[in-house]
């Protein structure tokens, strides 16, 4: 089964204990293209354009001005190394041992704004593009959900059949699952759901929602996932998996 998570904003390029990796993103061809485009954006616009502080503007101008067409030592890390967000807390690699990061690399895939679809061990260079953000790209491509579908949707078909995969485990946000066309996957798509009881009522909490993607996702390589049934018997941190809310493409875990 192959799982989909959503990148995170929070990086982290300073801690280097990680292995080496020439892995480079598979459509990275077609993300110089996005990259020339915000190097010729200021601070200003991508305060405007992501909502965010001047320093974070600053900062991310910086990131792309330095990004190089190549890869290298210095510049660059495996992805699953590299965002450190409330799912990758979850995921914890850096406890993972070493057959149960290749099961990551065989099955696990990340979703990107600059990058599309992600391996694990794919090396990236930091940055900062949310996949929901306005970003018109030409006069024929008015946001990422354009630039990517048809990309990313192959480019994952292709993972799934090469996998043998019977199953599309969805652990990504609305925000980035929206980028892959449903019809064209020819498999199942199962979309994981969390929530808690606070207050004797069933809520949402987005921290602990992310968290959990990351949990499921540590669950799946540390037992080896290959079915369905291994899904249903998630039990981190007093989650369990609730038939009732449950259906045939929606699976909901309580705690």
């Amino acid at each position: 089964m192959v799982a989909i998570i959503s990148p995170s904003k929070d990086l982290d390029f300073k801690t280097r204990l990680h292995p080496r990796s020439y892995d480079t993103p598979r459509l990275w061809n077609q993300s110089l293209e996005l990259v020339k485009l915000m190097k010729g954006k200021s601070p200003r616009s991508l305060k405007s354009l992501m909502s965010i502080s001047d320093k974070l503007a600053i900062e991310n101008s910086e990131r792309y001005k330095q990004m190089t067409e190549e890869f290298t030592v210095e510049n660059s890390k495996p992805a699953i190394f590299s965002f450190s967000g409330d799912v990758y807390r979850g995921l914890d690699v850096n406890s993972l041992k070493e057959d149960e990061l290749q099961y990551t690399q065989k099955y696990l895939r990340i979703l990107s704004g600059l990058y599309g679809l992600l391996r694990p061990m794919d090396i990236i260079q930091p940055y900062r593009l949310e996949m929901g953000l306005p970003l018109k790209v030409n006069s024929k491509v008015k946001n990422l959900y354009q630039f990517w579908t048809e990309r990313v949707t192959q480019l994952l078909e292709d993972d799934i059949k090469a996998t043998n995969s019977t199953h599309l485990i969805n652990l990504s946000s609305e925000e980035y699952f929206h980028v892959i066309d449903k019809n064209k996957i020819s498999v199942p798509i199962l979309t994981v759901h969390f929530r808690e009881y606070r207050n004797n009522k069933l809520s949402f909490l987005s921290f602990n929602a992310k968290k959990a993607r990351g949990l499921m996702s540590r669950y799946l390589t540390q037992s080896n996932a290959t079915n369905f049934s291994q899904i249903k018997n998630f039990n981190l941190e007093n989650y369990t998996f609730d038939e009732k809310l449950s259906t045939e493409e929606e699976l909901y875990f309580i705690r």
